[in-house]
């Protein structure tokens, strides 16, 4: 009779430590999914960020562009052919 108390007793925290590593465990898997969404948004955020400045460094790179920066503010010019030498090894 006594053994079966302690048994019981024992089954009994059991029960109560397995619960207990269940609500721990959850709260964790919670936490950890909101911190996943958290830094899913600032990927997202990030990959925008990126696009735009891909697009911006398009934008400023083009032939065009680099033509009238060197033309306007360099002074520079497409050489003649009489001007053009061409160096061989």
């Amino acid at each position: 009779m006594k053994s079966t108390k302690v048994g019981l007793f024992g089954l009994s925290v059991a029960v109560l430590v397995t619960a207990l590593a269940v609500i721990y465990s959850q709260h964790q898997s919670r936490k950890s999914f909101v911190e996943l969404q958290e830094l899913q948004k600032v990927r997202d955020e990030i990959d925008v960020q990126w696009g735009r400045l891909q697009l911006e460094q398009g934008a400023w790179t083009t032939h065009g562009r680099v033509e009238q920066i060197a033309r306007n503010k360099l002074d520079m010019e497409i050489p003649r052919t009489d001007e053009v030498v061409i160096v061989t090894p």
